[in-house]
């Protein structure tokens, strides 16, 4: 499937999902991210949930993150040049819905992005290699093309993968896991 088609696809069925049970896959989720190897680095990066958009609540992630005690960073995007701006997340960290609903930082303490050692990815769809659709703006493929190889790229969904995306571009950057409430997937970009 093209990526145009799953984003509508995914639109749907995140759609259909009541909130009792975003909350409970959300959780699951969080539960499964604790079964990887991931857990001694310092600088998570982790998107904040567009509740309209039925995303994943990443509120569990943030407390797994808080009670490990980790550098939590967290962006602001620029919609002129399609760029996010990185953040430590702090107990002052003040945060204000953007245009599109985006809880965002409103300032804060900048970290370069060759500090950060693991990415939370949000996603509509993801296939059997690790390839991602998101909302299509292209935020996270420029972000995660800019951090270091070895940054550890964790998608995270509701849904099983697809078995292909057919319209995959050059620099659209592969996930290294994608996690979902029964399962997490480990791709070639992990090895």
């Amino acid at each position: 499937m093209n990526k145009k088609d799953l984003r509508k696809k995914y639109k749907i069925l995140r759609d259909s999902l009541s909130e009792n049970e975003i909350e409970e896959k959300s959780l699951a989720i969080s539960n499964q991210l604790l079964k990887l190897k991931i857990w001694d680095e310092t600088y998570y990066h982790l998107f904040m949930t567009i509740k309209e958009h039925k995303e994943i609540n990443t509120e569990y992630i943030l407390h797994i993150l808080q009670g490990k005690d980790k550098e939590i960073v967290v962006s602001k995007s620029d919609f002129k040049t399609l760029e996010m701006n990185h953040f430590l997340m702090t107990d002052t960290t003040v945060f204000a819905t953007n245009s599109y609903n985006i809880p965002e930082p409103v300032d804060g303490i900048p970290v370069p992005l060759s500090k950060i050692n693991v990415v939370f990815v949000p996603l509509l769809a993801y296939d059997v290699t690790g390839n991602r659709v998101g909302y299509g703006k292209g935020f996270y493929d420029k972000f995660l093309s800019q951090c270091r190889p070895e940054t550890i790229k964790i998608g995270l969904s509701f849904f099983e993968p697809e078995e292909e995306i057919v319209s995959v571009f050059e620099n659209d950057i592969q996930l290294n896991y994608c996690v979902t409430p029964f399962e997490i997937f480990k791709f070639q970009s992990a090895l």
